[in-house]
């Protein structure tokens, strides 16, 4: 007989993700069984839920009408569950995350003892990277994301911190060309660029003063896309750097980086906790995100 709670898993899994090897992937099953029970739940309903192609696969009219109803028994399901589990206060069970590279090696992994004595008993996948995920298609239960704007609609952010930035340079690259005095000045000098590795576009540099606000978007002989790699740019001399203060506080501390422009402050980007809005929002991901939030609170590059 057809279990039908995890074919449902599958059928949302499968809709959600466009296709049998993503779906397998992210529920760590053969992909044989989930063709099976596809086609199993397919033949109890005496529908087709799926068109299929050797290259794609989309949902039929009953099929996305199937699916919103799955999406919602799975949601009463993991209420029931979660009703019974909150009771032991002690959310359980594997938790895939993402996060940005810096972020994670900075402030998020050596804080983790705290988070491992409050919650033994999640078993967390924490993936490090500057390149955002789809966390719908990657089977992420969760990521930690900064921006102004985040344009997935599909996705429901909450505010767990700020990250502020700084300006800075190389005592090296300063005593060669000079330290600029007002952000136009940076036209002038050779600055390094960051870009994201989602879709290329660079990203502008940005600056207040009282009621002056500057937007310089840069020309730059070197851009990239990972936060190491630029702090690095700016510690060899490339050129001038802003990046986040978390990443640069211990070198500036150091003297290996001197900041410039103090008169001026660099606009804070806003820090999210980011999941697909329908998905439920469980207790181990709930209780994580109250800890990102925590966190950050007590960080002072980051409240």
């Amino acid at each position: 007989m057809i279990n039908k709670l995890l074919a449902m898993e599958v059928f949302v899994q499968v809709v959600d993700t466009g296709g049998f090897t993503r779906a397998a992937e992210n529920m760590k099953l053969p992909k044989a069984t989930v063709t099976t029970l596809i086609q199993s739940l397919e033949a109890s309903l005496s529908v087709k839920l799926l068109n299929r192609t050797t290259r794609h696969v989309s949902v039929t009219a009953d099929g996305a009408s199937f699916h919103e109803r799955c999406l919602r028994i799975l949601r009463e399901v993991r209420d029931a569950e979660e009703a019974v589990s909150q009771s032991r206060l002690s959310p359980s069970g594997r938790l895939r995350v993402d996060v940005p590279t810096g972020l994670a090696s900075e402030v998020i992994v050596p804080a983790l003892p705290d988070f491992f004595e409050r919650y033994p008993d999640i078993q967390l996948e924490l993936g490090c990277s500057d390149r955002p995920v789809d966390l719908v298609e990657e089977g992420v239960d969760c990521a930690i994301r900064g921006g102004r704007q985040l344009a997935d609609s599909r996705l429901i952010a909450r505010p767990v911190g700020t990250m502020h930035y700084a300006t800075c340079a190389s005592p090296a690259y300063l005593e060669r060309h000079g330290r600029p005095l007002h952000p136009n000045d940076l036209t002038q000098h050779r600055c390094v660029n960051y870009f994201s590795a989602r879709t290329g576009k660079m990203f502008d540099w940005y600056f207040t003063r009282d009621e002056e606000r500057v937007q310089l978007a840069l020309s730059s002989p070197v851009a990239l896309s990972d936060s190491y790699a630029y702090t690095a740019a700016g510690l060899s001399g490339l050129g001038i750097i802003q990046m986040a203060d978390f990443l640069l506080a211990p070198w500036v501390r150091e003297g290996r980086l001197v900041t410039v422009l103090d008169d001026w402050a660099n606009e804070p980007l806003p820090l999210y906790a980011v999941y697909p809005e329908n998905r439920h929002l469980s207790t181990k991901v709930r209780v994580f995100v109250d800890w990102i939030a925590e966190l950050c609170a007590n960080t002072s590059t980051l409240h």
